[in-house]
């Protein structure tokens, strides 16, 4: 996706925002940055200065589709309000609002596979129910990775985790 599309975008997710009388800032810089150490994160809303500059990742921006594209800008945007630098209750009304006009999935945190991108982040942990065998992924050690044995399963299934070797294998 050219830059051209992604601030074209940037403009009409704002736009739709005021349409649906949002209050979203008239101080948003129209250039989208786009961020390629990012990782974790799809986008960002920086403020500096009294104005906004909104970050996309590289990833997403290379592999993502308009729509998805259009969503994480839209969430962004929404930053932009008045008391919505946070993802408090403001912040998720005017995404609800967003999601009921236009049939988008405005959230707090989106997933790789809800966006449509392939998640390329090294699996160096498997947290593994031993009741229904799901497999969670993570990335790093966390209170989860250390301590599987305070937490339980969706299904409450008592929780262990297997280090993913170098090379590969458990």
């Amino acid at each position: 996706m050219t830059q051209e599309h992604i601030d074209g975008l940037l403009a009409k997710a704002a736009a739709l925002a005021r349409a649906v009388r949002i209050p979203v800032s008239r101080s948003i810089c129209p250039q989208v940055q786009i961020n390629r150490r990012a990782r974790t994160r799809f986008g960002c809303c920086l403020r500096r200065d009294g104005r906004y500059t909104v970050e996309l990742s590289a990833q997403l921006a290379e592999e993502g589709g308009e729509r998805a594209v259009l969503q994480v800008l839209a969430h962004e945007v929404l930053h932009t309000c008045p008391g919505c630098s946070n993802h408090g209750p403001r912040w998720r009304s005017y995404a609800q609002r967003m999601n009921a006009a236009y049939g988008l999935d405005i959230r707090r945190a989106d997933s790789f596979a809800a966006l449509g991108v392939e998640d390329s982040r090294p699996v160096r942990y498997w947290v593994v129910c031993g009741q229904c065998g799901r497999r969670i992924p993570r990335m790093k050690r966390s209170p989860l990775v250390d301590h599987p044995e305070r937490y339980r399963c969706a299904c409450g299934g008592a929780l262990r985790v297997e280090r993913q070797g170098e090379n590969g294998k458990m």
